[in-house]
């Protein structure tokens, strides 16, 4: 499978009237899900069990500084004006994954990301980059995203899901 079957949107709107856009410039987004575990031996057992009690998921991100981009300006605006608490909704599709019966919608998940912007670089006549990470905050959300219309259903709102 190849990376450009998995879409990523992100969310640079607000509350009252979001604003989907597909992140297109981007080299990376990469999903970590750094699963949180600990150990226990018991009693029975010769050896340790390791058992995974949560995830700290990390998306490590490179895009290109692209003018007229709203995603990477969005991105860009935190980390040079050094914003603390940006916050937004994150969309992971599985483009390969579509939902039976319902057209230009796919398997997708919500995450709410923080920001964590760690170079905007470029030397001398190469295009500048952003670097850094999106922090996953709280749980994922599974569910569908149209990719026409950019909405998220939670599985949980689907019928007979």
């Amino acid at each position: 499978m190849t990376r450009n079957l998995v879409a990523d949107y992100l969310d640079i709107g607000n509350s009252e009237k979001p604003d989907i856009r597909v992140m297109s410039v981007f080299e990376t987004i990469d999903e970590n899900p750094n699963a949180q575990t600990t150990q226990k031996h018991y009693t029975a057992d010769k050896s340790a069990t390791t058992l995974t009690t949560g995830y700290q998921t990390q998306f490590p991100i490179t895009a290109d500084l692209y003018k007229d981009n709203k995603v990477v300006e969005f991105i860009r605006d935190i980390g040079e004006e050094q914003k603390l608490g940006v916050e937004a909704d994150y969309f992971r599709v599985r483009l390969y994954q579509p939902i039976p019966e319902k057209q230009n919608t796919y398997y997708a998940r919500k995450f709410r990301v923080g920001f964590e912007i760690s170079g905007i670089t470029g030397a001398g006549g190469e295009i500048m980059s952003i670097d850094g990470n999106m922090n996953a905050i709280g749980d994922a959300v599974v569910g569908e995203f149209n990719i026409s219309t950019k909405t998220f259903t939670p599985a949980s709102e689907i019928p007979g899901a």
